[in-house]
């Protein structure tokens, strides 16, 4: 089953002992449908660690915890709220599919890589313009 959730995107917790508090995605497990969020606040598990050589001593850590998928919600970059995600596809000029995550609340794309290649091809398109029209008056 796949995730909504990709690593580096804002959650926030909407269930649990956390609730309320909001985190980043750190890493994500597939198989067991967990997430570990990234905050000072948040969750921790207390860890012995073995020393590995002479030098290095051992001792006890801690680290975030894992939270299950469904106790977490994505914010929107855009409208900065807890929102569901939908699905695009689209294809592309080269006949390629792409799927992008949208925002239930806003329609905004939650997609870092996607929204980051709508912006350069926004700015490349503006350049693109401001080139033909200073060869425009250049030639009259």
């Amino acid at each position: 089953m796949s995730m909504n959730v990709k690593k580096g995107d804002a959650v926030k917790v909407i269930a649990g002992v956390d609730k309320g508090k909001t985190g980043q995605v750190l890493a994500v497990d597939t198989k067991s449908q967990r997430v570990v969020l990234q905050g000072s606040d948040l969750k921790t598990v207390k860890c012995f660690v073995k020393p590995r050589n002479a030098q290095e001593k051992g001792g006890i850590i801690e680290r975030e915890a894992s939270i299950n998928v469904s106790n977490v919600m994505i914010i929107c970059p855009s409208c900065n709220s807890a929102t569901r995600v939908a699905h695009n596809v689209s294809v592309d000029e080269n006949g390629k599919t792409i799927k992008t995550r949208i925002c239930k609340k806003c329609g905004a794309s939650l997609d870092v890589t996607a929204s980051k290649a709508a912006k350069t091809a926004k700015k490349a398109k503006k350049t693109a313009t401001k080139a033909k029209k200073t060869t425009d008056v250049e030639e009259n």
